[in-house]
């Protein structure tokens, strides 16, 4: 059993930060892909952000310079620190987890509000 625990969304005007922070833990050997998707009201849910175990990173362009993705291996946790957040950064982020193992893991949700 895999647990993904996100933490560190709210409500935050445009032009603010936050960051989002997801620790796994549980039945865990190794931790490949590691990243945050996000889904808007109406919207279908989109890669935010992903980082492989060796650290190379990947983002949507629409928050390519705005947002960095990061992670510890050693604590089997993934960031995400926003910055410039618009309104239509607005939306419920989801951490996501590529084991070892072929096993894919999906958090909860975060939700994530930028006011204009």
């Amino acid at each position: 059993q895999v647990q993904l625990v996100e933490s560190g969304g709210g409500l935050v005007q445009a032009g603010g930060s936050l960051r989002l922070s997801c620790a796994a833990s549980g039945n865990i050997f190794s931790i490949n892909t590691m990243g945050w998707y996000r889904q808007a009201p109406g919207k279908q849910r989109e890669l935010v952000a992903d980082i492989s175990r060796g650290g190379r990173s990947n983002y949507a362009e629409s928050v390519k310079g705005r947002f960095t993705i990061s992670r510890d291996n050693a604590k089997n946790t993934v960031y995400l620190q926003t910055s410039s957040l618009k309104p239509e950064d607005t939306g419920v982020y989801y951490c996501n987890i590529d084991l070892s193992n072929g096993m894919n893991y999906w958090g909860k949700g975060t939700l994530v509000t930028v006011s204009s």
